[in-house]
């Protein structure tokens, strides 16, 4: 499926939902051939589908998709649509996730993959089935930094690694005030902040520590509602940050969980802590991955997503090391150090790995996430629901290797 050379391989886009991440991934694929100009594609903003007719209308007029229709389904049916990304709300992702596997599409898929871990198996074997290369919005993992700890693990620059910490504390929902959208609601989200957050803190753990540690084999977690009671929104409208203003605003119930921690011990005896929190004071998007091994330890965090903390066994403590173009795919976007990268260029990356495996039809991801990773994530997030629940260790159900 290369293009020859000297030109550009069209593929047809579709986009379900126009949402932040639609937008976002519509942007992303926009940016690949400049970015990525060795890949040889030119991606087309072909059909979009949404069912507000406001956001239908930007689809077409703002972001430039050819067509534009109120039903996903459309989107499916459409011959000049080659993939598709799927950025509708979770309780949508099961449905629209198994008809783009039924009708051919490989598919670029927010997470959490599915509502809970049957859910995401019951997609990644329809996707496995139909042998669809298939890609999940797990970013950070594309971040430089996270790269290069990766590397440094894997060639066993830290030793042996023993503890992995590992906390994700959001700030978007702290206010009380801020609406009572899906993603408080157990039946349109699922559980709440360990399926939103704790799913990216599993997948960066496995992706970053895996090497050394293997998969996460045993959880311990516990969990807490925090505002219990929050204003009703019309289902659709406003983003995430959306607040109520007003005395006299109506109230509905939260019913999945805002803040959770867990211990976790890896299947190579390491230990670890992970936490997370949407109502965080303070944090706003807080993501912090700390490795420690025998003979060393990396730090990053996404706040200062440009840096790094690098120390060895000896050393006087950390050094801090600046991305630059020896880390990860920093020098797609940026020509030295000091120099930022920003969230939006970790989904270029993620349109180009996607595009990557769609040319080579590598339905494995040997070099992209999958949505047989996003099934390892989901079940260390069960795990940890079910320890929530019960209060005692629970085991992780094993995903089988790619």
């Amino acid at each position: 499926m290369s293009a020859p050379a000297g030109s550009a391989r069209p593929i047809g886009v579709g986009l379900v939902s126009l949402g932040w991440m639609g937008r976002l991934h519509s942007k992303a694929y926009l940016a690949v051939p400049a970015t990525y100009p060795e890949l040889g594609v030119r991606p087309v903003l072909m059909h979009a589908a949404d069912t507000a007719p406001d956001r239908a209308e930007y689809a077409q007029d703002v972001l430039g998709y050819r067509t534009a229709s109120a039903d996903y389904r459309a989107v499916l049916a459409d011959p000049g649509v080659d993939v598709v990304s799927i950025c509708a709300p979770n309780a949508l992702h099961r449905e629209i996730a198994l008809a783009a596997a039924e009708a051919g599409k490989p598919f670029w898929i927010e997470k959490p993959v599915g509502r809970d871990a049957a859910q995401t198996a019951e997609i990644a074997e329809a996707a496995g089935k139909a042998e669809l290369v298939t890609s999940v919005g797990y970013n950070y993992r594309n971040a430089p930094a996270v790269a290069h700890i990766r590397e440094l693990v894997a060639a066993g620059e830290l030793g042996r690694v023993t503890g992995v910490r590992c906390l994700f504390l959001n700030g978007q929902a702290a206010d009380p005030r801020v609406a009572l959208s899906w993603r408080f609601q157990r039946e349109h989200a699922g559980s709440g902040v360990l399926a939103d957050l704790l799913c990216h803190v599993a997948d960066l753990v496995a992706y970053a520590a895996g090497p050394s540690t293997g998969p996460i084999a045993e959880v311990s977690a516990a969990s807490a509602i925090v505002h219990a009671r929050r204003p009703l929104a019309e289902m659709g409208a406003g983003t995430v940050f959306s607040m109520a203003e007003g005395d006299d605003v109506a109230l509905g119930e939260v019913d999945n969980e805002d803040h959770a921690a867990a211990l976790v011990r890896f299947a190579s005896g390491a230990i670890g802590t992970l936490e997370v929190s949407r109502v965080a004071v303070g944090p706003q998007s807080q993501l912090l991955l700390e490795v420690s091994g025998t003979g060393g330890s990396a730090s990053w965090d996404f706040e200062r997503m440009n840096e790094l903390r690098v120390a060895r066994l000896g050393d006087a403590g950390y050094t801090t090391v600046l991305a630059h173009g020896g880390l990860g795919d920093y020098a797609r976007f940026q020509p030295g150090p000091g120099i930022a990268m920003g969230y939006d260029d970790l989904k270029v990356i993620e349109a180009a790995r996607f595009l990557r495996a769609v040319l080579e039809r590598d339905t494995a991801g040997s070099a992209h996430c999958t949505v047989a990773d996003a099934h390892a994530a989901a079940e260390v997030v069960q795990a940890a629901v079910d320890s929530a629940a019960s209060g005692s260790w629970v085991r992780v159900k094993e995903v089988a290797a790619r």
